[in-house]
């Protein structure tokens, strides 16, 4: 009798319209951190020569940011998936590409940069390194795309540095 009684409050106070109803599970400002990634963006390294073209997509009810990247030669092709986990209070990034690599990243937004990093790998010398990849958005629109190679917290390689402008609208 208590389990029906419990149940009649519940659905009278509208918990249970409210998850049923509730129609947009991703809709907080975490979710949201990362959206000024979003667009069509040409990107060029750091001597101004292109680097790739880069389209990045808010997809699965805004729980989703897909980018789809393309080098400059067209040889070169790369998808990731990010996502803002519930569970661990972080971003996540799974990136796969057509030479068969793939990185795992989390982290969080700081200010004007989204920073995501990978969990400690062997390198071919034995050493542990961490892949550090930061987005930083720009008062003039435009997004940074910083990825580090760092040992023992000291940079040891940049694998990539480069300037996302818009593309169109």
């Amino acid at each position: 009798m208590k389990y029906y009684i419990l149940i009649a409050i519940l659905f009278i106070t509208g918990f249970g319209v409210e998850a049923q109803n509730s129609g947009c599970n991703c809709c907080s400002e975490n979710h949201d951190d990362f959206d000024f990634w979003e667009g069509k963006w040409e990107v060029t390294n750091p001597d101004g020569t292109a680097a790739g073209m880069n389209t990045i997509v808010k997809m699965q009810d805004g729980c989703v940011l897909m980018e789809n990247w393309v080098g400059a030669k067209g040889k070169y092709t790369g998808t990731s998936v990010n996502f803002y986990n519930n569970k661990t209070k972080q971003w996540e990034q799974l990136w796969v590409d057509n030479s068969g690599s793939y990185l795992k990243l989390s982290g969080k937004r700081t200010g004007n940069q989204m920073i995501l990093r990978s969990e400690p790998f062997e390198g071919k010398d034995g050493k542990k390194y961490v892949n550090k990849i930061t987005w930083s958005y720009n008062s003039d629109g435009t997004v940074r795309q910083l990825w580090e190679i760092y040992n023992n917290d000291t940079v040891v390689n940049v694998a990539f540095d480069g300037l996302y402008k818009k593309v169109g609208n």
